[in-house]
């Protein structure tokens, strides 16, 4: 497959994940491996570009105008990293320019000055002078003429992991203007800078000079040495320039691929956004003028789902609406047989009452920072709101219980659940650590002994709630809090609903709202215990529940469908990109993992 072929493909290949940054980084492997534009015999070979560069080097040296070339060392085998036309010729960069040089550290001005550039100025669509800081005019005198900036020099930033290796070229810069320390500038003698430009923009240099890049205090950093030594192969000079028109050509085709791109994802964006808004907001009848109403909204989204979820971030939102829904009342039908959720409560109510006296639970003192957020959630007339600390048990433990007996360990007998294990919706055992058995029986108090739900109220999964639904013991950390139904009262509430609260949009407002911005936030019992919490009936609960497994079962099966999408689009991507070069290693080169 040649290059113009894969041009006929181009609108197909930009579906494919990261097209557009594949398609940019593939014209310029052509590019620089002379396969975008046919070769002319009539062109004068770079070899003898090459001795009139030389010469011409020469002259300027006798007058002065820049100093003598050093001696290299000559390109080993190993720094020919791929086959060139038989008109082109390896060399190393310094034989192409007239100057590279670094620039230097400025004083800066505290008031106004003439700016220096810097490597945040250097950005790939081009100078930012307006980031430019100012130096004294002083700093400005000392620099010798050659260090300031001609048209058609090259900026290369040479410092910082993530920076170092941006390229640009200056058109028409304004009077003395200089760099400072952390960039290169790259001076062009007889040869085209828009190449030299293209080349060290390429994956082979670009894409390779942070492995390459060494500096002494422990940041990458693009040395006088790397800079003078870098390999660049030349092509003949009218070659170079109708290489350089075709790349522009190309990457002027990107650009637009890349804005319709971006106003097709701004338009299913938009359409998304309003459709949830509607199934969030949206009554069981619009009014005129306002958003869809509820029963509009849902019939459009999921006729329309495959269109509507093309991006991760649409299946997150959908998950999110789905448990909006759910905690609302609007995602399975009401029941007016269902046993009414305030009787509901009135029993756990009861229940709880029965144990204070008995002296098996505490009574707790209601939250003074309590936040009434049950009138912006409008629920179905048989729901019933309630407080955590009216209907469960929350309790944290308290650290000194294992300061003599709690020592950890990669390998034992009964595993401790610790903030770390406890993600959103389940736990994660994957770095669980253990305590003996001995250990183990001299901690109950610590002990999981039933099902529940695992908080965590401090550190940096703060508010995530995970179920716990193990059978054999275990143990829980003094950072992790537990929400337990009160015993005799497992027919009442459903744990799993109570997990799905917690994660929906609603229950997180609910978590995080009485939450201080503080260096280490936390969650305090009291914030729990205030939970405000809409309940079905119980029969209620449990469908609820059921529809939303089944639903997040389809938000599973669109990511897959989204992966596997992606992935073809990749394959694809991959084969017309590899077909278009014949050579193995360049097919090698270009994939992306």
């Amino acid at each position: 497959m040649t290059p113009d072929r894969l041009l006929q493909h181009f609108a197909r290949i930009s579906e494919a994940p990261d097209a557009i940054p594949r398609l940019r980084r593939f014209i310029l492997d052509l590019a620089v491996r002379g396969k975008l534009v046919p070769q002319n015999s009539d062109d004068e070979p770079a070899a003898e570009l090459l001795e009139r560069i030389e010469a011409a080097k020469e002259r300027l040296a006798k007058n002065g105008e820049m100093p003598k070339a050093k001696p290299l060392s000559p390109i080993k085998e190993d720094e020919l990293l791929f086959d060139i036309p038989q008109n082109w010729t390896w060399t190393r960069l310094c034989k192409v320019t007239r100057y590279i040089q670094r620039g230097k550290s400025p004083k800066y001005a505290s008031s106004d000055g003439p700016p220096v550039i810097s490597q945040k100025c250097i950005q790939w669509d081009g100078l930012h002078l307006e980031w430019a800081k100012a130096i004294t005019s002083a700093s400005i005198d000392s620099y010798e003429p050659i260090r300031f900036l001609r048209d058609g020099d090259l900026l290369w930033n040479s410092t910082g992991t993530g920076t170092i290796g941006r390229v640009i070229r200056v058109d028409n810069p304004r009077d003395q203007l200089v760099c400072d320390s952390h960039v290169t500038v790259v001076r062009c003698l007889l040869v085209n800078e828009r190449f030299v430009q293209n080349w060290l923009r390429s994956f082979f240099v670009y894409g390779t000079i942070e492995t390459r890049a060494a500096g002494a205090t422990n940041q990458v950093e693009l040395t006088a040495a790397i800079a003078n030594n870098q390999t660049i192969p030349i092509p003949p000079l009218a070659e170079q320039h109708r290489i350089v028109a075709k790349v522009d050509e190309l990457m002027a085709l990107c650009d637009e691929l890349e804005a319709a791109q971006a106003k097709r994802e701004k338009r299913r964006d938009r359409l998304v956004a309003a459709t949830l808004h509607g199934l969030n907001n949206g009554d069981t009848a619009a009014e005129s003028g306002s958003w869809m109403s509820f029963t509009e909204s849902a019939r459009f989204y999921f006729n329309h789902l495959p269109r509507l979820t093309t991006r991760p971030e649409h299946i997150k939102q959908l998950r999110q609406t789905i448990l909006n829904l759910a905690v609302r009342g609007k995602l399975v039908p009401q029941d007016p047989n269902d046993d009414p959720a305030s009787t509901l409560i009135e029993r756990i109510h009861k229940h709880r009452y029965g144990l204070i006296e008995e002296k098996k639970l505490r009574s707790t003192k209601p939250n003074s920072l309590s936040i009434d957020r049950r009138r912006e959630l409008q629920i179905p007339e048989n729901w019933a709101w309630g407080k955590f600390e009216e209907i469960v048990f929350v309790t944290k433990l308290a650290g000194f219980e294992f300061t003599n007996y709690f020592e950890l360990k990669k390998t034992g007998e009964v595993p401790v659940v610790r903030a770390q294990n406890v993600r959103p919706w389940k736990m994660d055992k994957s770095n669980l650590l253990f305590i003996n058995s001995k250990t183990s029986e001299v901690l109950n108090r610590s002990a999981l002994a039933k099902h529940c739900l695992l908080v965590t109220f401090i550190g940096a999964g703060i508010g995530d709630v995970a179920l716990f639904e193990e059978n054999e013991r275990w143990h829980l950390a003094p950072n992790v809090a537990k929400v337990e139904l009160h015993e005799g009262c497992e027919n009442e509430l459903c744990l799993n609903f109570l997990l799905m609260f917690l994660n929906s949009p609603f229950g997180r407002l609910e978590i995080f709202k009485h939450v201080k911005a503080t260096a280490q936030p936390s969650i305090s019992m009291a914030t729990i215990r205030d939970i405000d919490i809409p309940i079905p009936p119980n029969a209620e609960q449990h469908r609820i529940v059921a529809k939303v497994a089944e639903l997040m079962a389809l938000c599973d099966a669109l990511e897959a469908n989204l992966t596997s999408t992606a992935s073809t689009q990749r394959r694809f991507l991959e084969a017309i990109l590899g077909g278009a070069l014949k050579e193995k290693s360049l097919q090698t080169d270009i994939r992306f993992g």
